[in-house]
């Protein structure tokens, strides 16, 4: 390791600017690697067929995005970096499966404007919750009551058919996930603090994969409820 990057790992502020650029940069390929994947899957018939016509694959992608969730966020400090960024990548490619749908169901315009709306209010949630001096620890719960009601509310919905209840849920749910971005941005730097000057190269890797999986979720989330709100006339 040369001299310039052993000052980056011991010095807190310098190694959280180089923690975030690596936080976005993962966010970016695996962003990149699942609108690659669901392009490619909605341009081929036998892919959509083979995804869509049979319950049991697409349960198995489900168990696999989850399993992989799951490893990531509770035992990334004991994969090697290799193992850690293979489960990302691999979560990416997984959801490009699972998203190549909204190709079919939403025009291009629909997508793309969605797409900007998103990366706007998403770069105020993340720019927000870098600057502010407040502590926003205690907002997390609240988050996640309300992502669980959210849930609730989706489920019913699916029950109900009501478009008033889907565009309120929709438009709680941007509001939701930008409060995350917000959170999940102060809690990396947190995450960053609690290493002191111990932090290896190896660990600023790997926890640059974890962080850019909460932000990816995130955005992908604040994307997809846009995307319900402007495509409405589409999905009619």
């Amino acid at each position: 390791m040369n001299d310039k990057k052993a000052i980056v790992l011991r010095d807190v502020r310098l190694r959280e600017n180089a923690l975030m650029k690596n936080v976005y940069l993962w966010m970016i390929l695996g962003l990149a690697i699942t609108a690659g994947v669901a392009f490619a899957v909605s341009n081929s018939v036998a892919a959509l067929r083979f995804i869509y016509s049979n319950m049991l694959v697409v349960l198995g992608i489900f168990i696999a995005q989850l399993v992989m969730v799951m490893v990531l966020s509770s035992r990334v400090e004991r994969l090697q970096k290799g193992t850690a960024a293979a489960l990302f990548v691999g979560y990416s490619a997984l959801t490009g499966l699972t998203l190549s749908s909204i190709f079919i169901a939403y025009t291009g315009t629909s997508i793309a404007v969605a797409f900007v709306s998103a990366l706007s209010v998403f770069a105020g949630g993340a720019v927000y919750g870098a600057v502010t001096k407040k502590d926003l620890r205690s907002i997390g719960g609240y988050l996640t009551m309300g992502l669980f009601g959210l849930i609730i509310a989706s489920l019913l919905n699916m029950l109900i058919g009501s478009s008033m209840l889907d565009f309120a849920v929709s438009v709680i749910g941007v509001v939701l996930f930008v409060g995350l971005t917000a959170w999940d941005s102060q809690r990396i730097a947190d995450i960053n603090a609690t290493y002191g000057q111990e932090m290896t190269n190896e660990e600023l890797t790997k926890i640059g994969i974890l962080g850019a999986l909460s932000l990816y979720l995130d955005f992908l989330n604040i994307f997809l409820y846009l995307l319900r709100i402007f495509g409405r006339s589409d999905s009619n």
